[in-house]
Formats: C-alpha cells, structure tokens, sequence
C-alpha cells in the first residue's frame, strides 16, 4: 500500500455537504489502519488567544482556531511546519515532511524553531479502506501539499487555489459553483 501521507485530499463537487464539501485536508498519517488528517480551509471564529493564550503569539494568520474535522472536536490538535532552525522543538513528533504535530500541554516552541502552527479542533479520520474506497467513487483528488497550504493566510480560498495550481483539466473544477442549481 503506497501511503498518502504529506499530501491533500481536496473535496470534489461528489462531496456536496457536510464537513467536508470543498475541503482540503492535509493527511498527516495513512497506512493499513486507516488515516487522520486535518481540514485546513475552515476556520472558527474562536481565536487561539482565547483558548489557548500562551501559543497565540506562535500561530499564523488568521489566528483563529481552525475545525479539523468531525472527530473529538472537544480536542485540540497543533500541526506545525519546521522552520529553517536547528532549534529542536519542544514536544514536536514528526509525521510527515516538514510538518508534524506539537503537545499543547509543553511550552511554546521559540526561536524560529516552527515556520508556523495551526491549531484544530478536532480531526478527520478514516478506518481502515475507508478512505481508498472514497478515493474510488472520486469523492476526493489526491495532489501535492505545500507548507504554505498549512499556512495559508486567507483559508478560504484554498480549495480554489490548490485546483487552480493543478497541471491538468482539474483545474477546471476551481470555477464549480457552489450550488450548481443556480445556473
């Protein structure tokens, strides 16, 4: 099995509610006990300041909380992407590429250690097949993640701007409407 980890799985106009219409998630682990990623594109309009004051000060814009995804969202998770530092990082376990996943519970990272942390919550998570087999109906396409995906400053846009990048004829799926009913 080719695992997906370190890369996107962008929602396609197949996943038209729920939380994961036009999502973009980053898988952070896949193998043959399922995957766990984190939705990058849907910000809370809770600020990590308000939640979590000590690590306002290391989180990018928008500094909001972001929702993860629809599993132990009472929970909060902190994926980061390492910054250029030989400044080991507290608390930091590596997942995948330059990104990994920080403990809430230690102390914030200093010193250029991170070049930037999101914090979620909650997650998106799949059993095992559970996810080849949306892959197999086209619920999602699978392309290359970017750090600067994790650090988008204006989230929103990023289900537009990962097809937008896109080699192929995937690009065309950017311009969907939302509701193609008003066409």
């Amino acid at each position: 099995m080719e695992t997906l980890a370190g890369r996107l799985l962008v929602a396609t106009p197949e996943i038209a509610a729920g939380p994961f219409a036009r999502s973009v998630v980053l898988l952070l682990d896949h193998d043959e006990d399922g995957a766990l990623g984190v939705v990058l594109n849907h910000p809370l309009e809770a600020d990590v300041e308000d939640v979590l004051p000590a690590w306002a000060a290391v989180v990018g814009a928008p500094d909001c909380l972001f929702q993860g995804g629809p599993v132990a969202t009472d929970a909060a998770l902190a994926v980061g992407v390492l910054g250029p530092s030989t400044v080991p990082v507290p608390g930091w376990r590596a997942m995948t590429g330059s990104f990994g996943l920080v403990d809430l519970d230690g102390p914030p990272p200093q010193g250029g250690a991170l070049r930037g942390l999101r914090v979620f919550a909650g997650y998106a998570g799949w059993g095992p097949e559970q996810l080849e087999g949306e892959l197999e109906e086209g619920a999602w396409l699978v392309v290359e993640a970017r750090d600067d995906d994790l650090l988008s400053p204006v989230p929103e846009r990023l289900w537009r701007d990962v097809l937008l990048r896109q080699d192929d004829d995937v690009r065309l799926l950017s311009t969907y409407p939302e509701d193609p009913g008003l066409n």
